[in-house]
């Protein structure tokens, strides 16, 4: 059980510091045009104070940090040169605070926004039908 759970925690130690590199790669002109978009997205997406599904919803509020941002870390990951990738993670490590994303948190409270004018919209049409 120790061993599990100190994976587990190396794990997330790295998941962490993977964003805050791809933080640092969105905003570096040496990063390739569709790496920056694909880090710049997973990294505000990771960031953002609110979630897209909500943690309190069962299994599915879950499923954006078990699967969604590892699997974005891991082709953001894949999109950049092997020796930025190392140079990030090396700069993710020394900055002492963690970055956030006031364009993650708009991106997500647009979203929710659209979804509950499309609920508030569909029910009102269903009323008159």
């Amino acid at each position: 059980m120790n061993r599990w759970l100190a994976a587990a925690k190396s794990w997330a130690k790295a998941l962490k510091r993977d964003v805050v590199a791809l933080w640092i790669a969105a905003r570096d002109p040496r990063t390739p045009g569709m790496a920056k978009l694909v880090s710049a997205l997973v990294a505000a997406y990771a960031l953002s104070p609110i979630d897209l599904i909500p943690d309190f919803i069962p299994v599915l509020g879950y499923l954006d940090d078990l699967l969604i941002v590892p699997l974005g870390i891991l082709l953001a990951v894949r999109l950049i040169p092997a020796s930025l990738i190392e140079e990030f993670r090396r700069l993710a490590v020394q900055r002492t605070s963690r970055p956030t994303s006031r364009a993650g948190l708009i991106a997500i409270v647009l979203i929710w926004a659209c979804v509950t004018i499309g609920i508030v919209a569909w029910s009102v049409t269903q009323r008159t039908l």
